[in-house]
């Protein structure tokens, strides 16, 4: 039976070439003295930078620079908590991917918090309130555009902790698909893993539903399709444009809409192995995903596995479910290989060295193995699957 839900997004989604012209009418009507908060020089390579600080001439404009790809909180997070008291900041305006939006999220939380920020991100504490944040997303991946989540680590404990709350999502977020053509092949393809794992992780849930199951299936087609046009042609606007589209929609709850909540296996595990080593976060979800299905893969779940390899991958209904949930599971290691990603964890740089300590932080942290899950994993079961992926 389907579930009841209640659901309500307040972020206005601008969507097209050009559309961050409106940027100083929507920063109007919210905030005069904003935080311009970016990563590395990517956005002043591609002229967004000047652009921006052309469109913001009228406002009081102070910058937090250098957030990183696993946006860490000792220094960004702490430092822009800090700016934003400094300084009274009305707004934030974040510049960049997601990890950079992830980082605002964090910011505009702490920045309204007397504490250590670490407790609302821990939620040792209730998050009461938040600046408010307007982004410009740069990189199709992570859908933190349209959400209320986001992902910080703290590297001197090997935390990377997700923080979901409804006070952190964004007011306005603009997207211009050609601020996605200078994206380079492994981050198209990184993002596009990460987009497709978000959709992914919510289509393996339980109870299922016709409508989830339709934008699931729909959105996974979509980045099937188009990711390997744009990384032979980066400058493919229909391409960049349907793959920011659809990654917009991986983690705002619309496509678990009437199911239970998955748990987000792939990504707990995946949580452990960028904290350790600090790998590409896409990366290393297409090397868990395969794995973490197979290891999952049994009478009480294969329907899923035959919906998924019939509806997305088009494998033929006449064969066996058994033949059809192998199929599946192979065709989507093919899918992430094909578009030159590293399929093992030796290739990222993972030994076998730390698997054991990073199952049990996974097991101690995710809560994997919650009955509501649509397969529990235990310590033992995070384990076989880090030792698969090797």
């Amino acid at each position: 039976m389907m579930n009841n839900f209640d659901y309500m997004t307040p972020t206005r989604l601008i969507f097209g070439k050009d559309v961050v012209n409106q940027l100083p009418e929507v920063m109007q009507a919210i905030g005069k003295r904003v935080l311009l908060a970016y990563g590395g020089g990517s956005i002043k390579r591609m002229g967004l930078y000047d652009k921006v600080k052309e469109l913001m001439k009228d406002f009081e404009v102070y910058e937090l620079s250098g957030i990183e790809p696993n946006p860490r909180y000792n220094p960004s997070v702490l430092d822009g908590v800090r700016i934003c008291k400094e300084k009274q900041i009305e707004v934030i305006l974040a510049v960049g991917g997601g990890s950079v939006l992830d980082c605002t999220k964090a910011i505009a939380a702490g920045a309204l918090y007397d504490g250590d920020p670490w407790d609302l991100i821990t939620k040792k504490v209730p998050t009461k309130a938040a600046l408010p944040i307007v982004d410009i997303i740069t990189l199709a991946a992570t859908g933190s555009e349209y959400d209320c989540a986001s992902v910080i680590s703290r590297v001197e404990t090997n935390d990377k902790v997700g923080y979901l709350d409804p006070h952190i999502y964004p007011v306005c977020s603009f997207m211009d698909p050609t601020y996605t053509f200078t994206v380079n092949a492994k981050h198209t393809a990184a993002g596009v893993a990460d987009a497709f794992n978000h959709i992914l992780e919510q289509y393996f849930s339980r109870p299922n539903n016709t409508v989830s199951d339709g934008f699931c299936e729909t959105l996974m087609k979509t980045l099937i399709k188009f990711a390997p046009i744009a990384i032979a042609k980066p400058d493919d606007y229909d391409a960049r444009a349907e793959i920011m589209y659809a990654a917009t929609f991986g983690c705002n709850g619309l496509l678990a809409l009437g199911t239970t909540h998955s748990g987000w296996p792939m990504h707990g595990i995946e949580h452990a192995l960028s904290a350790y080593y600090d790998i590409t976060h896409g990366e290393g979800l297409a090397i868990i995903t395969p794995r973490w299905m197979r290891h999952v893969l049994s009478e009480n779940t294969i329907d899923r596995f035959v919906n998924y390899g019939t509806h997305v991958f088009g494998i033929s209904p006449e064969l066996t479910p058994g033949e059809i949930a192998e199929q599946a599971i192979q065709k989507t290691y093919d899918f992430f290989l094909s578009l030159n990603i590293p399929m093992t964890l030796h290739e990222v740089g993972i030994d076998d060295s730390r698997l054991e300590e990073m199952a049990h932080h996974v097991a101690v942290n995710e809560g994997l193995d919650k009955a509501s899950n649509f397969v529990p994993l235990t310590e033992a079961d995070i384990l076989s699957i880090l030792k698969a992926s090797l």
